[in-house]
């Protein structure tokens, strides 16, 4: 009787959700090392009534039936706007009905400003706004610092799975957002909330309730130390749209990006300015990442990026001096470290530079973080400016990858870089003398584009 009465275990993988009776060092699904968390194992009542359950529950509601591709309609009228433009080019150009979406970030990022911040601004959307992290007091508050007006936006503070959703068909909200997945918890899970079993029931549930109500649900996750959405990788291939918070908290901007996105494209971003009243959308973030500073200054150059399909004009700073300890240093901030030294190896072997007894340290403006292979010509720029103790003008930016023989590379999407210069007034850019010679002439542009082909070109042009 003593052995019956005993609570089976199972371990999940917390990388991919995978089964198992029994420990094991490494996932056999995902082949993750040290990802395997025990957890009580669901009834079995509970496993009847679990995605297999529900789905043939799902079949039978709906009555579907296998129809031949062509004779299914399709139309963008189950798309609206949620009265924010930024994230709605995000999400494909509003939010589909229906949809799950998942938002991802670090404590204090801004992802419960933004989630509150949605039915303050669209009042005729009725909202089922569920916290079970904060008080209906505490949302009071922030309602009131964002200023928001007369909504239609209900609050509930509850973290049990069967009352929300109890809750929601009785209120028939037209957007539900749970803040946050991590904190909801059902009756038919014995172990706790937030564990690999409980986040995939609810997330499942919850899906189930979007896709029978035509319902968009929004859902706020957490993240882990190294920067993934918490709870097991099955949570993500279940949402629709999984977006993912970027910045520095200290920091006031923030980057909202598209990780997957089945109604979009995913190289679309957001940028948002955190301010006292919420977030603001920052349309143009070009004249934002580009300070005002004093002109004349050394080892300052400005790169035109690309993050997605959205052109960007953002300053790199550069200090180069002799180091002071014996050993020099290298530092970057908002750059691959590794990828600096790449690039001041090249100078010193390719060009004659000798930096290998000077300290090189490196800042992106404005906080943010850039893997464009673009910036490396902007970066050389600054290296060699402040080495030199040379300004460069203020109306001058750069669009080229460097390579380990020294050589100017082309970057795509370089019409678009110009475009972007142009617009903002800059007179020169420097790019590859190897793009296309469409790039290289463009027709009616007042921007004088200079086609460089290696470093030491770059330097008798710039330094003259």
């Amino acid at each position: 009787m003593a052995s019956s009465g005993k609570i089976k275990s199972v371990w999940y993988c917390t990388s991919c959700g995978n089964e198992s009776p029994k420990w094991m060092g490494r996932c056999p699904a995902c082949g993750e090392w040290n990802t395997m968390v025990e957890e009580p194992k669901a009834p079995r009542s509970a496993s009847a009534g679990g995605v297999a359950g529900r789905t043939r529950a799902f079949l039978d509601a709906t009555q579907a039936r296998p129809e031949p591709l062509e004779s299914i309609s399709f139309s963008d009228e189950n798309r609206f706007s949620i009265g924010n433009g930024e994230l709605d080019r995000v999400l494909g150009g509003g939010m589909v009905e229906g949809s799950m979406i998942l938002i991802g970030g670090e404590p204090g990022i801004g992802k419960s400003t933004l989630s509150l911040q949605i039915p303050l601004s669209c009042p005729g959307l009725r909202t089922l706004y569920v916290s079970g992290e904060e008080s209906a007091k505490q949302i009071k508050l922030r309602a009131q610092r964002l200023s928001g007006g007369d909504s239609n936006c209900l609050v509930l503070s509850e973290t049990l799975l069967e009352n929300i959703l109890a809750q929601a068909r009785e209120v028939k909200p037209q957007l539900l957002i749970i803040d946050s997945i991590q904190t909801i918890y059902s009756e038919t899970i014995e172990s706790s909330a937030g564990s690999v079993s409980q986040v995939r029931e609810c997330a499942s549930s919850l899906l189930r309730f979007a896709k029978e109500t035509s319902t968009p649900v929004i859902l706020i996750g957490h993240i882990t130390k190294d920067g993934t959405i918490a709870g097991p990788k099955v949570l993500e291939h279940i949402v629709d749209v999984v977006l993912l918070f970027e910045g520095d908290t200290k920091g006031s901007y923030r980057i909202l990006r598209s990780i997957k996105n089945r109604f979009g494209s995913t190289d679309e971003l957001a940028v948002f300015e955190m301010t006292g009243a919420g977030l603001r959308e920052v349309s143009n973030p070009s004249e934002i990442l580009i300070p005002m500073h004093q002109d004349n200054l050394s080892g300052v150059a400005i790169s035109a990026m690309m993050d997605g399909t959205r052109p960007f004009l953002v300053e790199i700073q550069a200090l180069v001096s002799t180091a002071a300890y014996g050993t020099p240093q290298r530092s970057a901030t908002g750059f691959d470290g590794r990828r600096l030294n790449m690039l001041l190896a090249v100078l010193e072997k390719r060009a004659g530079f000798k930096l290998a007894a000077k300290d090189v340290f490196l800042n992106i403006a404005g906080g943010l973080r850039v893997t464009d292979p673009a910036c490396d010509l902007a970066i050389v720029a600054s290296v060699l400016s402040s080495n030199f103790d040379l300004y460069i003008s203020p109306k001058v930016c750069f669009a080229a990858e460097v390579g380990l023989s020294g050589e100017i590379r082309p970057v795509p999407q370089v019409e678009r870089r110009i475009a972007e210069a142009e617009k903002l007034g800059f007179e020169q850019i420097y790019i590859s003398s190897f793009n296309r010679a469409e790039a290289l002439r463009p027709k009616g542009g007042k921007i004088s584009v200079v086609a460089v082909s290696d470093i030491p070109a770059l330097c008798r042009k710039l330094f003259q």
